[in-house]
C-alpha cells in the first residue's frame, strides 16, 4: 500500500536538493511539482523501495504562432508534462542499457525486439496540486470559504474567472484613491494561472482591496452576507473548452463551468494548443505514459500504477471523473494496451512554493505574488540531468542563440527524438522490433506513426472518447 505523504515527502525532498537555478523567489513567485517515482517491490523480502526518477516544475505554455516546425522549443512546461517527459529521458536510458547488455532495474526482454517491466517494478505520478482543466472543478465543501456571487457593483463583493491573473487600476495608494473600487476584470489575462485557485475579493474597513486565493483568509460574513447570500461554488480552472464542442454556461456557482470536456491551457496572451493536464493525463491512462516513439519497444503500455496529490482543494470523485470515468468505456485496443484506473491519493502535505503557502509568505513592498516564470526538468539520467528553461527555451538563452543547439530543452520533440535515435542505432540489427525495420523511417512523423498498435489504440481512443481532440498539423513533424 502507498503512503500519500511519504511520496509527498520524498518528492519535496529531492526537489529541496535541487540547486537554486529556476527555482521561485520564496515569498513572492510560486509553481507547481510533479514527479515520477519507481516503485520496487521484492517479494522474496517483502520490501518496497520508492525513487524519484523524474521531476519537474512549471506552469506556463507557448501560444500556436511561437511552436517550431523544427521540433526545437518546448510547448508545455506544466509540472505533470515536464515530469513525463523528462522520465521518457529517463526510460530511454534504461533501453540503451538494456539493448547493449548492461542490464537494466527497469527492463526485462520479451520477445525478438520487445522489453516489459522487471517483476515487482511499477511507476507512480505525484503532482503537488490537482492537475488544471477538468480534475481542477470541485466543488468547494462547507469548511472552506464560499465566494460571493459575481456581480457588477463597485459596492458589492465580486469575483472573477478563478486561476486568472486579476486585474485593477490602482493597486498603491494613489490619486483616485477616494473613487469607487476598481472592478476585477471576468477574462484571465495573459498569464492565466494554471490552476484552479478560487478568488474573492475582500472589502475591509478601510475600503482597500486584498486579493487572496480561497483557503488563505477567511470571508468576512457581514461584508456581502447582508445583500447576497452565499451561494454553492466550485473551484474553477483557467483552461478553455476546445473549440467546437461545449461551451462553459458561466453560471453562478456551481452552473459557470462545464464538466468532462476537453480543454486547452491558456498561453501568453493568445490560444495553444496544449490540452489540458487533465486531458493528457487520460490519454496516459490508456496510451501509457511512454508515448508512440517507446512503444516500438515495448511489450505493452506503461501506466502510472497510482496518482498522489499534494495537499490542495481535491476530490476523489470529480479526479476519477476527469483521470479515468472519461474513457472507461473504450474498448477494442490492441493487445498491449487497456484502460487503467490508477490509485487516487491525497497527501496531508503542501508543497512549500505552492500559490497558498507564497500568498501567507508574501511581505508587503515586495510586488505582487506571481507565477514563477522558469520550469525545471531533473531526471535520473548520467549525461545533463538538470534542465531548466522560460519561454520554450533554455533559461538565460540570448536571441542570438535562438535555432542553435545551445538554445534548446532537452525535453523538446528534437531533443529526445534524436535520443531515440541513439536508442535505435544502439540496437543490433537482429534485435530491432519489427515496426523498425521498414527502411523509408526518416522524419520524426514517419517513427511516430511507424508504432502502429500505439496509432490503433489512439484512434479507438480519439473516436470512442475524444473526438475534438486537436490534431497536430503534420508540418509541425517534419523534422528530422
Amino acid at each position: 500500500m502507498i503512503n500519500a505523504d511519504e511520496v509527498a515527502k520524498l518528492c519535496y525532498e529531492r526537489f529541496s536538493q535541487l540547486p537554486r537555478r529556476g527555482k521561485p523567489e520564496p515569498g513572492r513567485e510560486w509553481t507547481l511539482l510533479a514527479a515520477v517515482v519507481k516503485i520496487t517491490r521484492c517479494e522474496s523480502s517483502g520490501s518496497v523501495e520508492k525513487e524519484v526518477v523524474s521531476m519537474g516544475t512549471g506552469t506556463k505554455c507557448i501560444g500556436q504562432s511561437a511552436m517550431s516546425p523544427k521540433g526545437d522549443v518546448l510547448n508545455d512546461s506544466h509540472a505533470e508534462v515536464i515530469a513525463r517527459r523528462g522520465c521518457t529521458r529517463y526510460l530511454i536510458q534504461e533501453l540503451r542499457r538494456a539493448v547493449s547488455g548492461r542490464g537494466s532495474a527497469v527492463f526485462r526482454p520479451s520477445q525478438r525486439g520487445k522489453w516489459r517491466l522487471q517483476p515487482g517494478v511499477s511507476f507512480l505520478l505525484f503532482t503537488s496540486h490537482t492537475p488544471c482543466g477538468d480534475a481542477s472543478i470541485i466543488p468547494m465543501t462547507a469548511s472552506q470559504s464560499q465566494p460571493c456571487p459575481a456581480v457588477t457593483s463597485a459596492n458589492s463583493c465580486e469575483r472573477t474567472n478563478g486561476g486568472g491573473d486579476l486585474k485593477r487600476k490602482a493597486e498603491e495608494p494613489g490619486e483616485g484613491q477616494n473613487s469607487k473600487l476598481p472592478r476585477l476584470e471576468e477574462k484571465a489575462t495573459q498569464e492565466n494561472l494554471k490552476r484552479a485557485e478560487p478568488w474573492i475579493l475582500k472589502r475591509n474597513v478601510t475600503k482597500t482591496t486584498e486579493i487572496k486565493p480561497t483557503g488563505s483568509t477567511e470571508l468576512s460574513q457581514t461584508d456581502c452576507a447582508v445583500e447576497h447570500p452565499q451561494v454553492p461554488d466550485i473551484h474553477r480552472t483557467g483552461a478553455k473548452c476546445v473549440p467546437g464542442g461545449q461551451d462553459d454556461p458561466m453560471h453562478p456557482g456551481v452552473g459557470y463551468h462545464s464538466t468532462e470536456v476537453l480543454r486547452v491551457k491558456p498561453g501568453r496572451g493568445e490560444p495553444t494548443l496544449s490540452l489540458s493536464c487533465s486531458d493528457k493525463m487520460a490519454r496516459w491512462a490508456v496510451l501509457g505514459f511512454q508515448g508512440a516513439l517507446l512503444s516500438h519497444y515495448l511489450q505493452e503500455a506503461l501506466h502510472f500504477s497510482a496518482v498522489v496529490v499534494g495537499k490542495c482543494p481535491y476530490s476523489p470523485d470529480v479526479m476519477h471523473r476527469a483521470l479515468v470515468g472519461r474513457c472507461a468505456h473504450v474498448s477494442d485496443l490492441p493487445v498491449g494496451f487497456s484502460v487503467c484506473s490508477p490509485v487516487l491519493l491525497q497527501s496531508s502535505l503542501e508543497f512549500p512554493f505552492s500559490h497558498n503557502q507564497t500568498e501567507l509568505q508574501h511581505q508587503a513592498g515586495r510586488g505582487r505574488v506571481s507565477p514563477c516564470g522558469a520550469a525545471i526538468s531533473w531526471c535520473n539520467v548520467t549525461e545533463q540531468p538538470l534542465d531548466v528553461t522560460a519561454n520554450g527555451y533554455k533559461q538565460g538563452v540570448t536571441k542570438k542563440a535562438l535555432g542553435t543547439p545551445k538554445a534548446r530543452s532537452l525535453l523538446c520533440k528534437l531533443e529526445l527524438f534524436h535520443s531515440f535515435l541513439s536508442l535505435v542505432l544502439a540496437t543490433e540489427a537482429s534485435s530491432l522490433p519489427d515496426s523498425l525495420r521498414a527502411a523509408e523511417l526518416h522524419t520524426y512523423w514517419d517513427y511516430k506513426q511507424a508504432s502502429q498498435s500505439y496509432q490503433q489504440a489512439w484512434q479507438q481512443l480519439r473516436s470512442q472518447a475524444f473526438p475534438l481532440w486537436p490534431r497536430s498539423a503534420r508540418d509541425l513533424l517534419l523534422f528530422h
